[in-house]
């Protein structure tokens, strides 16, 4: 002992220990042991043997089999792992590292069930290891145990919605089940969450997803169910129909029938389609297109603002003759509605002022630093497809997949991201197909962001000379990265995201491409915009275009504000549910209800 307290080396402890052993000091022994590991561990040598004789002299020692469970577990010996610290983690007194342990010993032996309430109560304890209850109804979702995995996540949504972080839990919710086995309970949950949440486009896409399976596991009942759910959310949802043939013949043709109904009015033909819808549709409607039209025309979305008059047209022919209202918005957007039975009866003011404009002179050719026709061709073409979006995501998903085919490049990225936090919303177009996303890039993209936000378009002909950023340069060399250009999204004074280039090779970034492609990052943010303004006009409409009925959302606004009357008043209230597998009656009595 004398000589270890003067030289602790390796060889000094095995003496000390292998002495101590043969004296029948077993606690002395495990302690040289132990020691012994942890030097060799540090020297980058094997420690395994003397862990397991450590733990083989004094197995009693929390901190011997602590060690030794780690050790076990990063050999990947669960079995072992769960017998050496099984007896430590039940006891009152374990600590939380050995709790944590043995909860990822059980995990890793597929013993998920028994898991699941250590995993639970080391989340009450630390809410920030919420990716470990993910990865656990990951796991049971996989593992074929489902009511296991929607029971938890049940307990999840409840610990989140007491927290005030719900949103979250819907998100996480849905990255699970993105990325694992399709499992109908799980769906179930998802969507009751959903529909519980409003979030209508949610709710019917989950409800498209329980059709598909059910049909694929041959429940044709449930199936039919989904679908008529999903009919009750949106019946104009593109694939109803071809949804409606799989079930023919497999359901009761009474059922069938009850279902189709719901498709008949869209589907089936009139002589005179837009007169009929006209009539179907009444002035309610009218009204409702004419102020998401006048809405899109005031943000300056034009496009989408002939759509809506275009459709007024369809729906409401000579409308305009009798509604000024009407008349007035046709000329605003320079809509010449035209029949075939007469003249048009709107004139385009604007038509006519563009005939009396003088002659603008031919402008001389474009120099060769200016962009070639077959840029601003390309360019259109992207900006068209990015205008037709109708969400964010898409927006970003449409620009990096049309770009890096474009351009042919190896790799391109659109983040949104604020100056000085991590990025949100990211898209990636690989030309190998890749999916999985580098651990590097968040870096990379934050990086160049501030860089660009400081000097504007960055351009990097060669990553290997590149002397900005020193930090990353490794990470771009490491995913095969030789040159790449950034370019900034501004909306107005804001930094609200970047557009990353890349190619794995040293490129030159010529000025047309330059040119363009600021012009069409210009076009992304405008197309983001856009769908923002798509969505407000969306929220903004209180009946369906095409039916003339009021939106779900507001049913459920009515049944709200009906129970407040009814408590007021301290009556009953009685609700006729219809639309549904079933038609219900649900009586409650409010008096003891609030």
């Amino acid at each position: 002992q004398r000589v270890v307290n003067r030289e602790p080396n390796q060889r000094n402890f095995a003496r000390l220990g292998e002495l101590s052993s043969e004296v029948g000091d077993h606690e002395g022994a495990a302690t040289a042991f132990l020691k012994l590991a942890e030097l060799m561990q540090s020297s980058g040598g094997d420690p395994a043997q003397w862990y397991e004789r450590a733990y083989s002299e004094a197995p009693a020692i929390s901190e011997v089999a602590m060690a030794y469970g780690r050790s076990l577990l990063a050999q990947n010996q669960v079995g072992a792992a769960i017998f050496v610290l099984e007896p430590r983690a039940r006891s009152e007194a374990a600590t939380l590292e050995i709790r944590d342990m043995y909860a990822r010993a059980l995990v890793a032996a597929n013993r998920l069930v028994e898991a699941e309430p250590l995993v639970w109560q080391l989340f009450e304890q630390d809410p920030s290891r919420i990716l470990e209850i993910a990865n656990l109804i990951g796991a049971f979702i996989d593992g074929g145990l489902d009511a296991e995995a929607v029971g938890l996540a049940k307990k999840l949504e409840q610990f989140q919605r007491r927290t005030g972080d719900r949103r979250a839990f819907l998100a996480t919710m849905q990255e699970i089940v993105a990325h694992h086995r399709p499992s109908s309970e799980v769906l179930e949950f998802m969507s009751e969450l959903f529909n519980a949440s409003n979030r209508e486009s949610d709710y019917s896409q989950t409800l498209i997803k329980l059709f598909d399976l059910y049909c694929d596991m041959g429940d044709f009942n449930k199936a039919a169910e989904a679908l008529d759910r999903a009919a009750d959310v949106d019946a104009y949802e593109k694939g109803h129909e071809k949804r409606l043939e799989l079930l023919r013949g497999k359901i009761d043709d009474t059922r069938f029938k009850a279902i189709a109904a719901r498709f008949t009015s869209m589907s089936a033909p009139t002589p005179e389609p837009a007169r009929s819808d006209g009539k179907t549709l009444g002035a309610a409607a009218l009204q409702d297109l004419m102020l998401q039209a006048e809405i899109l025309v005031q943000y300056g979305m034009r496009t989408k603002a002939l759509e809506r008059l275009q459709r007024i047209h369809e729906l409401f022919p000579h409308e305009e003759e009798r509604n000024p209202n009407l008349q007035q918005l046709y000329m605003t957007a320079g809509l010449n509605p035209r029949y075939p039975d007469a003249a048009p009866v709107v004139s385009a003011p604007v038509q006519k002022v563009r005939d009396e404009a003088p002659a603008v002179p031919t402008p001389p050719p474009l120099q060769s630093t200016l962009p070639d026709a077959d840029s601003f061709t390309r360019a259109a073409e992207i900006t068209r497809k990015l205008y037709s979006q109708t969400n964010s995501d898409a927006v970003l998903a449409t620009a990096v997949s049309e770009i890096g085919t474009q351009w042919k490049l190896t790799r391109c990225v659109a983040a949104m991201r604020k100056p000085g936090l991590t990025p949100t919303s990211v898209k990636e177009f690989r030309a190998d197909g890749g999916t999985g996303r580098d651990g590097a890039l968040q870096q990379v993209l934050a990086e160049l962001h501030d860089l660009a936000i400081s000097q504007g378009v960055v351009t990097i002909t060669n990553v290997q000379d590149m002397k900005e950023l020193r930090s990353i340069r490794p990470a771009l060399i490491e995913m095969g990265i030789g040159s790449l250009l950034v370019l900034p999204f501004s909306d107005g004074p804001d930094q609200v995201g970047l557009l990353l280039l890349m190619q794995d090779a040293p490129r030159n970034w010529t000025a047309h491409e330059i040119v363009v492609l600021r012009t069409l990052s210009e076009q992304i943010v405008i197309a983001l915009n856009n769908a923002g303004l798509r969505r407000l006009v969306k929220n903004l409409s209180v009946t369906d275009e095409r039916s003339g009925l009021l939106k779900r959302a507001s049913y459920l606004d009515l049944l709200i504000a009906e129970t407040r009357r009814a408590v007021q008043n301290n009556s009953a209230l009685t609700v006729l549910l219809s639309g549904w597998a079933s038609v219900e009656l649900w009586c409650a009595n409010l008096e003891n209800k609030r």
